[in-house]
Formats: structure tokens, C-alpha cells, sequence
């Protein structure tokens, strides 16, 4: 049977994770923040370089050849910049993800705590009954543990097809550059 002083602690433990999540969230929002305060920074720095670039352009030839200078930098800044909006996101989920499975092994320990302790206080004959739950409660446990494994094998899918898209991106900007 669960005491005042068992459910006081689930709740604070509850609570401080509730808390420590929402920090973990608002880090993510001020990363994602710096980065785009940066981003605009750089953007509008270069955009003032280029266009007195192009204010000194005397011909037609050159004009193109600054074009063509212009897009593969644009390319491979777009890509890094996704590449860490990509990473900042990641991060920010896994540190959830490791949270969440620190609780889920916190609660399946204190529950099989509580199903020991039920079992042993149990009557006699219900041996079966004792049985069953525990069965049922590892079941659950290796349904959790396949889930997050998924969960772990498609976050890695998605990262690696990030690293390949970018790789891929840059590789046809510096193609279509070398062609002009």
C-alpha cells in the first residue's frame, strides 16, 4: 500500500522532471534563437558587401561571374544553417528522450515494488493472479523498451539521411558553379 510520504515523492520527483524539461525546452528555444540572431547578423553583412560589389561592376561578363560566385556560398550557408537548426532540434530530443527514459525506468521499478510487495500481502490462492500481473508488467516493460529502440534506430535513419541530403546539396551547388 502507498503512504503519503510515497506519493508526496512521486509527485516532487514528477514535478522536478516537469521543470527540468521545461528548461531543456526554453535552452533548445534560446539555441534556435542565437543561431537565427547570427544568421541575420552575417546576412545582412554580406548583403552590404555584395551590393557595393555590384555598384563597381563595369560589364555584362562580370556581372555573371559575381553571379556565379554568389550562389554556391548561399548553398552551403543554407545547408549549415539547416544542418544546425537539424542539430539543435536532435539535441533537444534526446535530452527529452533520456529523460523520459530515466522516469519509465524509475516508475517500472517503484511499480514492481509495489507488485512485490502486493504479492507477498496477497492471500493464499491467488498465487496465479500474482503471476499474471507480473507477466503482464513484463510484457509492458518489453513493449517500452522495443518502442524506444525504434524510436533510437529512426532517429538515427533521419540523422544519417540529413548528413547525406546536406553532403549531396553541397556537392550539386559546387557542380552547377563549376558549369557556369
Amino acid at each position: 500500500m502507498l503512504t503519503v510520504e510515497q506519493i508526496t515523492a512521486a509527485q516532487k520527483a514528477n514535478l522536478n522532471t516537469m521543470f527540468g524539461l521545461t528548461a531543456k525546452a526554453f535552452e533548445g528555444v534560446e539555441k534556435l534563437i542565437e543561431l537565427n540572431i547570427q544568421a541575420s547578423k552575417a546576412a545582412m553583412a554580406e548583403t552590404a558587401d555584395k551590393t557595393q560589389a555590384l555598384l563597381g561592376v563595369k560589364d555584362a561578363q562580370e556581372l555573371l561571374a559575381m553571379q556565379a560566385a554568389l550562389v554556391q556560398p548561399l548553398a552551403e550557408k543554407a545547408t549549415a544553417y539547416s544542418r544546425h537548426v537539424y542539430e539543435i532540434a536532435a539535441g533537444t530530443a534526446a535530452e527529452f528522450t533520456a529523460a523520459a527514459e530515466a522516469q519509465s525506468a524509475d516508475t517500472q521499478k517503484k511499480f514492481m515494488t509495489i507488485v512485490d510487495g502486493a504479492s507477498k500481502n496477497a492471500p493464499a490462492g491467488s498465487e496465479t493472479a500474482v503471476a499474471v500481473m507480473k507477466s503482464a508488467v513484463a510484457a509492458a516493460n518489453n513493449a517500452m523498451e522495443s518502442v524506444q529502440k525504434a524510436v533510437k534506430q529512426a532517429t538515427e535513419l533521419a540523422e544519417n539521411n540529413m548528413a547525406t541530403l546536406a553532403a549531396t546539396a553541397v556537392s550539386s551547388t559546387k557542380s552547377a558553379a563549376k558549369k557556369r
